[in-house]
């Protein structure tokens, strides 16, 4: 009897918390836009190249080409911006769903749940943060180049950090730049389109300038070095040489950083609410943004390459190496101080939206209410921005800038990630008629039978119902652990898969594993909902991306792996000690928040009847 009513007792428990990880954000949408739809392909394109194409210019090719991949440096963008346009394609119908403009965080806490919501949240605090911090030490480089690098120098010498995972020094110089911009949004500063449209000009003019200055020095020579011909110190920074000096791994390992290059391109994605025909404009505008962007980076990628040896490169401000290698001092100033603007641009770009993401959250209630916050005079979220930018300043001081990349891009990734697997989840969600229905057994049939029936969907089920649905939910969650297998696998232990039995094997299981999930999702029926815009080619576009996400993430290093794992844990600690009990969601603020509602509702209905009652009256005294 004890032990009955313990286990019904925990099982109450476990229902409650469970049922708490996925509630969902009660919301209202009025059936138009309340926003202006004015936005056309071409204002967006302008959007998503403004928001993307800032550090990865200026600094990324030259210091993933030095170190990583080589000349195949292009080829490493390449790949990062396929990912990054299937990834885009998720965004896009995730943004759909929800007709109210915000972040994936909002969409995901309408559309899935709170855990996924609080996940995605908080992986876009760190975005945004190491994306704040990252401009700002590229500025600090580049600034640092102009002075032969002084600043590096002396503060190396005063105040050495001697720890592996750490900065060589504590870079004072990028903490000023974030805590400047900090006090500015704090204070009400609001950032222009106008500036910034012209800052993104100015941006795409040096971009040009620098690729006709650089290509005019450029020769082919230099990717076809010999490692034979050089000395023996360069002879160890040049790998095997040629155009692929570093292997297949070494453009792999390039991609996962280069995909830093392309995070912004969402901004897109989130203006399902202002563009004029978003079913055709959004698609296009992500492809041709993207196009764009790469193709700024395959050619500044390409000219640094051919002007300069890629052992050489300069990892920090390549641009400015490359013209005084030539003896080209007035083109380096110009590219410089363009580059400047365009990194001052990117960070206020990156920080933003961070104190916004903040107090989302807060007044939510997943995170602490004090970051909720708003300054009576500046009409800003004061303590989330100074929080931000402390917390960016922070990082900025501690990491370099190759290990902010790397954290910013597993963040990103991960983000993306849970947004491709929640277009999965609900393209395959029934909806409230058919949610309780189940198959019947026959008789006749045996329960492997019926089992197999059922998972492979031979009885031709054309709607969605729950049963299918938590066998599709099922197969998703399967599917990504096959798949983080899998891209384990080939990025950890590619040459070990055809000489040791135990590597062959799992791959064998991997890949069948994969492949019989894909043909369990693609047998089942898909909601027929109707969306401003839709994935195409639906599961191959999104299981695409998760699979190509998850293998860019495994390309990073176990340094950054930890970092990323201890942002991620004190995340979940926030959320399970605070969040979970604080939420705005939970079942009593829900219940408040509804009796609240109808009190106003009747407010106004019964202000509405007076106003009436007032008007007829006014009229009756009027016609006697």
């Amino acid at each position: 009897m004890v032990l009955n009513v313990f286990a019904s007792s925990f099982s109450g428990k476990c229902r409650r918390f469970f049922g708490a990880l996925n509630r969902k954000k009660l919301t209202s949408f009025d059936e138009g836009s309340p926003l202006n739809r004015c936005l056309n392909l071409v204002d967006l394109t302008a959007l998503g190249v403004g928001a993307t194409l800032g550090l990865g210019v200026y600094v990324l090719a030259g210091s993933v080409a030095k170190t990583v991949a080589g000349p195949a440096v292009c080829i490493s963008f390449l790949v990062a911006a396929v990912a990054s346009a299937v990834a885009g394609l998720c965004y896009a119908e995730f943004a759909a769903r929800v007709p109210k403009a915000g972040s994936a965080y909002v969409y995901s806490y309408v559309s899935v749940g709170e855990f996924v919501a609080f996940v995605i949240g908080w992986n876009l605090i760190l975005e945004y943060v190491i994306g704040t911090a990252s401009v700002a030490s590229g500025m600090s480089s580049y600034i640092d180049s102009l002075v032969d690098k002084k600043i590096q120098k002396s503060f190396r010498e005063a105040m050495p950090i001697d720890i592996s995972f750490l900065s060589p020094y504590p870079d004072f110089l990028s903490f000023t730049f974030v805590m400047v911009l900090t006090l500015l949004l704090a204070f009400g500063v609001k950032e222009s389109s106008l500036i910034n449209n012209v800052f993104t000009v100015i941006n795409l003019l040096t971009i040009l300038l620098a690729i006709i200055a650089g290509s005019i020095h450029a020769t082919t020579d230099y990717w076809k070095i010999d490692p034979a011909t050089l000395s023996e110190d360069d002879r160890k920074l040049a790998g095997n040489g040629g155009f692929i000096p570093f292997g297949v791994t070494g453009i792999m390992e390039g991609a996962a950083k280069c995909f830093y290059g392309f995070v912004g391109f969402d901004a897109v994605a989130t203006t399902g609410e202002e563009a004029k025909n978003p079913q055709r404009d959004i698609p296009l505008a992500i492809v041709i943004s993207l196009a764009i962007i790469f193709g700024a980076y395959f050619s500044i990628s390409t000219v640094l390459t051919m002007a300069v040896p890629y052992y050489l490169q300069d990892s920090d401000a390549p641009f400015p190496a490359v013209f005084d290698r030539y003896g080209l001092p007035a083109i380096k100033w110009i590219v410089t101080i363009g580059a400047v603007f365009a990194l001052c641009t990117s960070m206020l770009g990156a920080m933003f939206p961070l104190p916004r993401v903040l107090y989302a959250m807060s007044n939510d209630g997943i995170i602490f209410k004090q970051l909720s916050k708003v300054h009576k005079k500046t009409k800003t979220p004061i303590v989330a921005t100074l929080i931000s930018g402390l917390l960016s300043g922070i990082m900025a001081i501690m990491f370099d800038l190759d290990q902010l990349i790397d954290m910013m891009s597993i963040g990103t990734l991960m983000a993306y990630t849970i947004v491709a697997i929640s277009v999965l989840l609900l393209r395959y969600e029934p909806d409230e008629l058919d949610a309780e229905e189940f198959s019947k057994p026959t008789k006749d049939e045996s329960a492997m039978y019926r089992n197999l029936k059922n998972v492979f969907n031979l009885g031709g089920l054309n709607r969605p119902t729950k049963q299918s649905s938590i066998i599709v939910n099922w197969s998703i969650v399967l599917f990504s652990c096959f798949t983080a297998l899998f891209c384990a696998i080939v990025a950890k232990g590619r040459k070990s898969v055809f000489t040791e039995s135990y590597y062959l094997a799992a791959f064998v299981i991997t890949v069948v594993g994969m492949g019989v999930l894909m043909v369990i999702m693609i047998r089942q029926p898909m909601a027929d909902v109707e969306l401003s815009f839709k994935v195409p080619l639906v599961p191959y576009i999104p299981c695409l991306s998760v699979v190509f996400n998850l293998y860019l993430m495994f390309q990073l290093d176990l340094h950054t792996w930890i970092r990323f794992l201890a942002w991620l844990f004190v995340g979940l600690l926030i959320y399970f000690m605070y969040g979970i009990s604080h939420s705005e969601e939970r079942e009593e603020g829900r219940a408040a928040r509804m009796v609240r509602k109808e009190h106003r509702d009747n407010e106004n209905k019964l202000k509405e009847d007076e106003r009436k009652m007032a008007e007829q009256q006014e009229k009756e005294v009027t016609s006697f």
